[in-house]
């Protein structure tokens, strides 16, 4: 398993430090749910997929919800209330499925989706199993879980625009390299954001974005020996954004190169 050997690493530099492992359904299994507590400084907080036992244990809380999207849409119909795009409860139990080393606390998300014009309200509850005790079981899913949904947008700027997933390589000291040439890429980009970018239409763009608008543009590039001239078309429509960050990053890398005051 790959995780022991990257848990066994950090615990190498960190023996000490909490760690929280989250991940969606596929991580729910009894080797890593071993792991980790067997660690004793570890906690997990993943997915957990439904069935008949967990649906039957989330049954009290989903006719609770149910009762309470019907009492929303007869006040809207009646004028007395706003309509509502869905009704969420929060829950929690105690689960251990057979293969499991032991128990664990199950949060539950019952959430119900009101019909359609003829389809009608739909069931949508949602399972994690977790060690950790003290997150409400709201705050847990609504914050702690789904959280995770930003770590896997980071990921997807990495793999989908820059190409992280190309290790095409004949050998794994190529495909290292490239993999760390992008995650070069991927902090450039970052400072960028963080030098340049602020208050611009690209302050929280993604990197395709960023590249697409201010790098894979026409222009005609001059070097002279003190300076590098680009001249643009005139109707280049970054050429008043291009011209900002510019102005932003020189002073920039001036403060940097400058030696530091005995």
């Amino acid at each position: 398993m790959i995780m022991k050997r990257v848990l066994g690493l950090l615990r190498q530099h960190w023996p000490n430090t909490p760690i929280r492992l989250r991940g969606d359904g596929h991580f729910s299994n009894p080797e890593l749910m071993e792991l980790i507590v067997a660690d004793g400084q570890a906690d997990f907080l993943f997915g957990l997929p439904g069935n008949v036992v967990l649906k039957r244990q989330a049954e009290s809380l989903m006719k609770n919800a149910r009762g309470h999207l019907a009492l929303h849409q007869s006040l809207a119909a009646q004028g007395l209330g706003p309509a509502v795009a869905a009704v969420r409860l929060f829950g929690e139990f105690e689960y251990a499925a057979k293969s499991w080393p032991q128990a664990f606390r199950v949060v539950l998300k019952a959430e119900v989706l009101p019909g359609n014009g003829d389809l009608p309200a739909k069931d949508n509850e949602r399972f994690v199993v977790t060690t950790l005790r003290g997150p409400s079981p709201r705050t847990l899913y609504s914050e702690d879980y789904c959280a995770r949904g930003q770590a896997e947008n980071l990921i997807k700027q990495v793999k989908c625009d820059l190409k992280s997933d190309r290790t095409s390589a004949s050998s794994f000291l190529a495909n290292f390299a490239r993999l760390l040439l992008t995650a070069g890429a991927y902090v450039l980009h970052q400072q960028l954001r963080h030098l340049g970018l602020q208050g611009t239409s690209l302050a929280t763009a993604q990197p395709r974005t960023v590249m697409l608008t201010l790098f894979k543009i026409a222009a005609r590039v001059k070097q002279y020996k003190d300076r590098v001239l680009l001249h643009l078309p005139s109707a280049c429509p970054a050429k008043a954004l291009l011209a900002q960050v510019c102005q932003r990053l020189y002073p920039a890398i001036r403060m940097r190169a400058m030696p530091a005051s005995p």
